[in-house]
């Protein structure tokens, strides 16, 4: 995979969390619905973030789909809280193929930066810790 393969996958990954996170934080209250809130503006400022590495790169950014197909029903706060968790750790293994595959130094940084708070956003949603964030 190349670094640009990898760039777009996350971005990708990305814009498929922003669809998830939305489905999710409309089963959400109270403090979980600000979280949600807070997380899908991190996911919006990491789609920008990525987009504009891979135009300066000469790319096309990949685009989002209309909708995605969610791989469990959202009908409770805790579906939607299950779907976060595992919005996140799909995201951990994007963002650790990224760190692999990356080429420049800011790009590493950028990926490195995004598992942490992927791994980081999943404890505070109730995962368990985990070694190695982003292995699969």
């Amino acid at each position: 995979m190349t670094q640009v393969q990898a760039l777009q996958s996350a971005l990708a990954g990305e814009h498929a969390a922003l669809y998830g996170v939305g489905v999710a934080g409309g089963k959400l209250s109270g403090a979980k619905f600000q979280a949600a809130s807070e997380l899908d503006e991190r996911h919006r400022r990491q789609r920008d973030k990525l987009t504009d590495l891979l135009i300066a790169a000469g790319e096309t950014p990949a685009a989002a789909e209309p909708a995605y197909d969610l791989p469990l029903a959202v009908t409770t706060p805790a579906t939607a809280t299950a779907l976060i968790l595992l919005i996140e750790r799909r995201l951990a293994a994007v963002y650790a193929d990224l760190v692999e595959n990356a080429e420049q130094d800011a790009v590493r940084a950028l990926a490195i930066q995004n598992l942490l708070a992927a791994s980081a956003t999943q404890i505070s949603w109730g995962g368990a810790p985990v070694a190695f964030p982003g292995a699969v």
